[in-house]
């Protein structure tokens, strides 16, 4: 039986496929030597114009995201003072947490963000139309009044050159204004004081009430209220000019009120304690020695 035909494989000359691996080696150096050369392909993307209408639509709804944190803190300052959380929780901060998964200070900065917010709207030049887009640029400026507040903005909006400033910016020029017109702290230990809530959301409740300075800071004192300590800004105080001696005896009502006042108290115990704590005389009357008396005896702490 004749065999198969086999079939010979084509002999490709050594001279052949080395030209042929130079030539792509040479490509390839080529292309490394002049990356200019190589050729790029770009998808062509159609750029749609904008009617005139549509341009303002955008402009509007960009505007709605640029202002929602200044809606928050009205919609909060609203729901806070209507008292519209009542019905499920006890306090707005509570409400807010389990509501908006918000700490503790954070639906008191929007609310004070709204409130500069506005006030840089009333009262920044007209020619000056950049505004803040977040709560966090506008929170240096809690530490200035009112007053220097558009002052402070446009100056932080003149060092963005013309932008909308960062943080950073605004704190710097919050500091340099600071500085400018420091004025030294003269409270002393043991004062007593009375606190000015004024535009402060964090004071809410405590306007009128007077409290004791048990640490003076540079900008700030720590002040001992019939509820807690609170640390206020200079300009939320206003000393009673009392003298030592009546200092010592409103420090001794303060204690008296301290040892009673208690979270789990009622309502009502805690309005009365509110009360005593707005007296702005370095005394207590009769009726009011007698209504402290009674609430030292009621709850065993008569110190």
């Amino acid at each position: 039986m004749p065999e198969p035909p086999f079939r010979r494989k084509k002999a490709t000359s050594p001279a052949s496929t080395d030209s042929t691996s130079a030539a792509n080696v040479n490509e390839d150096i080529s292309q490394q030597e002049n990356p200019g050369s190589a050729t790029i392909t770009v998808t062509a993307v159609e750029v749609t114009e904008l009617t005139e209408q549509e341009q303002s639509d955008r402009l509007h709804l960009e505007r709605k995201v640029e202002r929602a944190f200044f809606e928050a803190g009205k919609a909060l300052t609203e729901l806070r003072d209507r008292r519209l959380y009542c019905s499920t929780h006890k306090t707005f901060e509570d409400y807010c947490r389990d509501r908006f998964g918000f700490s503790r200070r954070q639906p008191y900065h929007l609310i004070e963000a709204a409130i500069i917010f506005d006030n840089l709207v009333e009262k920044c030049e007209r020619n000056v139309h950049i505004l803040p887009t977040n709560e966090w640029q506008i929170r240096p400026l809690t530490k200035l009044d009112p007053d220097i507040q558009p002052e402070a903005w446009e100056q932080a909006v003149e060092s963005a050159n013309g932008k909308v400033p960062s943080h950073r910016i605004v704190k710097d020029v919050v500091q340099r204004i600071m500085e400018r017109t420091q004025v030294p702290n003269t409270y002393q230990l043991g004062e007593v004081c009375q606190i000015l809530a004024k535009d402060n959301p964090e004071l809410r409740g405590k306007g009128g009430c007077w409290g004791i300075v048990n640490h003076v800071g540079e900008f700030s004192c720590t002040v001992r209220t019939w509820d807690g300590e609170y640390t206020i800004g200079l300009q939320h105080l206003k000393s009673y000019d009392y003298l030592p001696a009546e200092c010592e005896q409103m420090q001794l009502i303060s204690d008296r009120l301290a040892l009673i006042y208690s979270d789990s108290l009622e309502d009502t115990v805690k309005s009365l304690l509110q009360l005593l704590g707005k007296v702005n005389r370095p005394y207590l009357t009769a009726v009011e020695e007698k209504l402290l008396t009674l609430l030292e005896s009621e709850y065993g702490r008569i110190p």
